[in-house]
């Protein structure tokens, strides 16, 4: 047999095994499009229901501590050496306390000065009065009228030359008091630019003082925020790293900032300073606006993926086996290990209680009996 016949009969034999296998594969039933059920639970659970309780409702904000009142203390007298300084930072003084003194030599030099003017306009009023009064007797008989009316015109003029001498002499005293620098009221030193030596200018600033050693947080909210408080609510402010203290709403500011809009609200805190806390430091404050009633679940029921929490509901339950769908939930206020839930769920649906962090939408579970 030739070369080309045995090539022919081995192509019509590998046809014919090819037809064959294709109606072999044809017949076969075809593979179902339906897995196998999975007849083994996923978990053992329990089941929970979401709770309507009280939750305590709380607003959070930021701010500083700063003095209630700071007074400012200044020199009453001008071109004067101060001589003595008798307090430091952070001393507490009493109203009336003499924190400085001026050199007081010139001022003295002119209080003498004017006691004499006055003596000399005194004795000058006293014989004008003498010259008036005997000018009045004999006004009928040996002064004419026109005498009569210098000589009560020079009384009048001696009476207004004492006035202005002691008031003169008032001022010089006054300058004198003003030499001793007192506490406006009790207090603490918060700043001093006083230096001994200098010659301080009328009214330049020698101290600061925080009135009664008074402090106060100022909480910075928004437009909205403030809305929700008035005076009197409770303020509980912390300090990191330092303490706690509970304060008072004292009031709202009137206005807004007109940069960020938002506005400031003062704390009163009694014993701040016995506390530890200090002006300047950076505090945190939670308002306390009462309770309102809310749908919670506990911490153990959510389950935390990709930024967002699910709670696990049961569905389709048969005697001890159910399955589970996966339900996303918006979180609202925690309260102890119980977290409010806004949206997602209902007050009748039974959810699993813990483990939902080992379960995904559709497993099925095994319940466990209460």
């Amino acid at each position: 047999m030739s070369k080309g016949k045995i090539g022919t009969l081995l192509l019509v034999l590998l046809s014919i095994i090819g037809i064959g296998i294709a109606i072999g594969r044809a017949n076969e039933p075809a593979p179902s499009t339906t897995p196998p059920a999975n007849n083994n639970p996923a978990l053992s659970v329990s089941v929970i229901g979401p709770e309507m309780r009280d939750i305590p409702v709380s607003l959070t904000a930021n701010g500083s501590i700063a003095p209630w009142q700071e007074a400012v203390i200044g020199a009453e007298v001008g071109d004067l050496r101060l001589s003595a300084i008798n307090v430091q930072v952070g001393e507490a003084v009493k109203k009336g306390q003499v924190l400085a003194t001026f050199s007081d030599e010139s001022v003295l030099a002119d209080v003498a000065q004017s006691r004499a003017v006055l003596a000399e306009a005194e004795a000058n009023q006293a014989d004008a009065r003498i010259n008036a009064e005997r000018a009045a007797r004999l006004a009928s008989k040996a002064l004419s009228a026109q005498q009569v009316g210098q000589y009560l015109t020079s009384e009048k003029t001696a009476n207004a030359k004492v006035q202005l001498a002691k008031a003169q002499l008032d001022a010089q005293l006054l300058r004198l008091k003003y030499t001793k620098v007192l506490a406006s009221d009790d207090g603490v030193i918060s700043s001093r630019s006083a230096t001994l030596g200098a010659v301080a200018a009328k009214g330049q600033e020698l101290f600061r003082l925080i009135r009664q050693n008074r402090l106060e947080w100022r909480g910075e909210l928004t437009a909205a925020e403030m809305t929700q408080l008035k005076p009197g609510i409770k303020v509980m402010v912390e300090v990191p790293n330092v303490g706690s203290i509970e304060g008072t709403v004292r009031f709202l500011a009137p206005t807004l900032d007109v940069q960020n809009r938002n506005g400031l609200v003062y704390v009163d805190l009694p014993n701040a300073v016995q506390n530890g806390l200090r002006a300047g430091m950076f505090a945190r404050g939670e308002f306390d606006l009462g309770n309102s009633t809310g749908l919670t679940v506990p911490q153990e029921a959510l389950s935390l993926r990709d930024g967002f929490s699910y709670v696990f509901l049961l569905t389709e339950q048969t005697e001890d086996r159910a399955r589970v769908k996966q339900v996303k939930v918006q979180l609202g206020r925690r309260n102890g290990g119980k977290l409010e839930i806004l949206s997602g769920v209902a007050a009748d649906d039974r959810l699993v209680a813990s483990g939902a962090s080992f379960l995904a939408d559709g497993d099925s579970v095994r319940v466990l009996t209460q």
